[in-house]
């Protein structure tokens, strides 16, 4: 994908916004697979941080930030 991360980031935010009361997720389930595999692994990285960082900034009402999968990726939590 050629979007940079912000872009990344906005598209993330966005596909939040479809997700149901109690579903745990991954940023990456907020990619169609195809299109997270087109992502370089430093941006993907870069988006994961600044993801967790939005979640702790502005939203810690609708998002829980839960325990990590055992590859180290973050999980969260519709609230």
């Amino acid at each position: 994908m050629n979007l940079d991360v912000n872009e990344l980031l906005e598209i993330a935010k966005k596909e939040v916004e479809n997700l149901k009361t109690d579903e745990i997720f991954l940023v990456k389930e907020l990619f169609k697979g195809y299109e997270w595999n087109r992502i370089d692994r430093k941006t993907r990285l870069l988006l994961g941080i600044l993801f967790l960082n939005w979640v702790r900034t502005t939203n810690e009402d609708k998002i829980k930030i839960i325990e990590k999968t055992s590859s180290g990726q973050q999980k969260y939590k519709i609230i």
